[in-house]
């Protein structure tokens, strides 16, 4: 295929045109998302009447999420400047003009349990008692006025409600150890079922359809986590499914028919297992329609007759369909991106490679369209978390790259999740270290391919990613051309010291996997990027959120000053009104041409209006 034409910038980063479909309870109503002056904002469609109009006016920052809590009203959630302190405010379908917030301003507010057949309540959690905790209120949906329901100890970090709406499980931690409590009935106090070190993970899913179990994430006894039935009596666990090489992310069900409907785990791409024949001819019948796209079901109504489908690919942001399984027919709703032509994005292929120390990394390896797949500039794009990982499917940022013509390079290094606990305990106490070396050791890969100029590699990273960017500048300067560090950590010893309050009873966890600024401050300063700025030599493009509640600002300070000082090139973009990370269009416009211009001028490539790529090979900083 020839290379495809320059594809405007903003195509790639401009809100969609309409996502987060929705069925209301009953299925009469359709809701999404959809901009207004830029923001996301919410709409509803009246499948009796035709009717379809917008229920909310906001202009700040876009609707965060939103939730049916009856048959007509929605919960929906937003923050103020990126804080993360999400409002709740509920909006009526039918009243239309009836939006109230729910939550005071400064805190920050969940739906525990949207109790979406039943007109009169909903569960929400928040922090407005105690910054670091969550309680329990229960939500009277008619007045917007909230009662206690379950004060938090000052442990729990994880409430669980049962099919009936009563709060009757939890997870709380102590210190490194995690504990899953219990209780009968609502009326009697917490027992501790099972106490475990959060090595092992035991996550309660949702409960039994008798109310008397825990459907569960478990990988106590075994590497990698399995489906279980958790017995609150014994804590003894009955195995339903796993999977021999990867992780169970999850599990669906049926509340209509109380039954489990589907395990689900990603190998290279997202995969089901069927526990429930209804279920499976569903998805088969969707997937004879939508033979080439992947396909999941987010929303249903309450008779399980009404299903709104989400179809993408590596080259597609997809599209949502309506499928009415009483009458067997599939209507499509919308294309999230239909200004985007599938037949010029690139396809994004699995690969591995093994690290120096014996471990296999899987990632994923995109290469421009229509190029000779030989010394290629390349970027280098590590994932943010540390402990998330790289999914198989449409990016944006990736096909914005391929389109530039570069190749691009992602890696699911030692840490990040699915491939079961060995390879997550691989990367405690690692940052810099075997988890930089996973990185490094997929860049020499590509390299020794012949995919990739060594002359022309850059890395490309947010929040942890940005880490790993400036890490790879300090510790590998040989390697990189440049750098784009986006929320980045350069400092581990000031990092752990501005964490969001909400984080606070994880604190123990996160020095166990990381590291105890006191008692290992020596290692903490020896793998941050800040304290070698000496030995940066590539330039550096820094973007911030002005009130990142995870990243603090300071965190890009230190490092931009630190080069500055040295002469070296930084660029630095910082929004006051973003946190972690740019949600409005604006402002992701902005940056992603500030990238662009960036990574022309220290790689050395242009993109001709004609679609053919363009070099100069002149000599850069590696």
């Amino acid at each position: 295929m020839s290379r495809p034409p320059r594809i405007p910038l903003q195509d790639f980063f401009r809100n969609p045109e309409r996502a987060a479909y929705t069925l209301s309870p009953d299925g009469r109503y359709i809701a999404w998302l959809a901009p207004v002056q830029r923001r996301m904002n919410l709409f509803v469609h009246d499948r009796h009447t035709g009717e379809e109009y917008q229920l909310t006016a906001e202009t700040e920052r876009d609707i965060a999420s939103y939730e049916w809590t009856s048959n007509t009203l929605i919960l929906y959630s937003r923050d103020v400047g990126g804080d993360e302190n999400y409002r709740l405010a509920s909006v009526d379908v039918a009243a239309r003009n009836s939006l109230r917030w729910v939550t005071p301003e400064g805190i920050r507010a969940e739906v525990l349990d949207p109790r979406p057949t039943d007109p009169t309540e909903a569960l929400i959690i928040t922090n407005e008692r105690w910054s670091q905790v969550f309680d329990v209120y229960r939500l009277c949906l008619p007045s917007g006025e909230r009662e206690l329901l379950v004060e938090n100890p000052g442990s729990v970090v994880h409430w669980i409600p049962d099919h009936e709406g009563r709060v009757r499980a939890a997870v709380a931690v102590n210190g490194t150890d995690s504990s899953l409590l219990f209780r009968v009935d609502p009326t009697e106090p917490f027992r501790t079922v099972l106490t475990v070190d959060f090595r092992t993970r035991v996550e309660p899913l949702f409960f039994t359809f008798d109310n008397q179990r825990l459907y569960a994430l478990s990988n106590r006894g075994r590497d990698k986590l399995a489906l279980v039935i958790l017995d609150p009596e014994s804590g003894a666990e009955e195995v339903i499914f796993e999977h021999p090489e990867v992780d169970v992310a999850g599990a669906g069900y049926s509340r209509k028919r109380k039954v489990l409907t589907y395990v689900t785990y990603i190998t290279w791409k997202r995969e089901y297992t069927f526990l429930d024949p209804r279920t499976e001819w569903i998805y088969n019948r969707l997937q004879e329609e939508l033979a080439d796209y992947e396909i999941v079901i987010s929303s249903h109504d309450v008779e399980e007759q009404l299903f709104i489908v989400r179809t993408y690919s590596d080259r597609s942001l997809g599209a949502y369909w309506l499928y009415d399984a009483s009458s067997n027919r599939l209507q499509k709703l919308a294309e999230l991106s239909p200004w985007l032509r599938e037949e010029w994005m690139a396809p994004m292929r699995p690969i591995q490679y093994r690290a120096r120390d014996g471990w296999t990394i899987h990632g994923y390896l995109t290469l421009p369209v229509g190029v000779e797949p030989r010394n290629l500039p390349v970027v280098v794009h590590p994932h943010g978390g540390p402990w998330v990982r790289d999914v198989w499917g449409f990016n944006p940022i990736v096909q914005f790259l391929a389109n530039r013509g570069y190749a691009v390079l992602q890696m699911n290094f030692r840490g990040s999740t699915g491939y079961g606990r060995a390879f997550w305990e691989a990367s405690f106490k690692q940052w810099g270290r075997a988890m930089q070396d996973d990185v490094t050791d997929g860049v020499l890969w590509l390299i020794e391919q012949g995919i990739a100029d060594p002359k022309r590699i850059a890395i490309y990273g947010g929040s942890y990613g940005g880490y790993v960017v400036l890490a790879g500048l300090a510790f590998t300067p040989e390697l990189y051309a440049c750098g784009v560090d986006f929320v980045g950590v350069s400092n581990l010893l000031t990092f752990m010291q501005t964490i969001p309050p909400y984080w606070e009873p994880l604190r123990p966890m996160l020095y166990a996997m990381v590291g105890d600024p006191e008692r290992e401050a020596d290692y903490l300063r020896e793998v941050s990027p800040v304290f070698h700025a000496d030995r940066i030599r590539a330039p550096l493009l820094v973007a911030q959120g002005a009130r990142d509640p995870r990243v603090n600002i300071n965190e890009s300070n230190q490092i931009v000053e630190a080069l500055r000082r040295r002469g070296i090139p930084v660029e630095y973009i910082v929004k006051e009104d973003e946190g972690h990370g740019f949600r409005k269009e604006e402002h992701r416009f902005e940056f992603y041409e500030a990238m662009e211009r960036f990574l022309e001028r220290y790689l050395g490539v242009t993109t001709a209006g004609d679609g053919k790529m363009r070099s100069d090979h002149r000599p850069v900083s590696s």
